[in-house]
């Protein structure tokens, strides 16, 4: 079964930085962080592969957001530095199998997601 575990959001305040945990269970997958906002769509924030060799970034949030994996502990990291309060979203972490090398940004394609992890960021 697969299931993946969002974890780290919280309140902070703008320009603290903070680190997403999803803990990723059943089976091997390329991984992808997305957020949503009160009244907005989905949107896409970074995706890695299986092997954790290759990413992919929103253009917009290249330099402030690092997306790593431990395959060991089967756990991806969301990094999100300088947060803003339009930062602030539900965050969540979405599966594609590992042999598709799908790490776009169609959550379409991600058949599998979490339950979601709030951020909020004060002003």
């Amino acid at each position: 079964q697969v299931q993946l575990l969002e974890s780290g959001g919280g309140l902070v305040q703008a320009g603290d930085s903070l680190r997403l945990s999803c803990v990723v269970s059943g089976g091997a997958f390329n991984v992808a962080w997305f957020r949503q906002a009160p009244g907005k769509e989905r949107e896409f924030g970074a995706a890695i592969s299986w092997s954790g060799g290759r990413t992919n970034y929103k253009d917009s949030v290249k330099g402030r957001f690092t997306i790593s994996r431990d395959k060991a502990k089967n756990i991806v990291y969301l990094f999100v530095n300088s947060l803003k309060p339009e930062d602030t979203a539900v965050y969540y972490c979405a599966a594609s199998i590992a042999s598709t090398a799908y790490i776009g940004s169609n959550a379409a394609l991600y058949p599998y997601w979490g339950q979601g992890t709030q951020v909020t960021v004060s002003s």
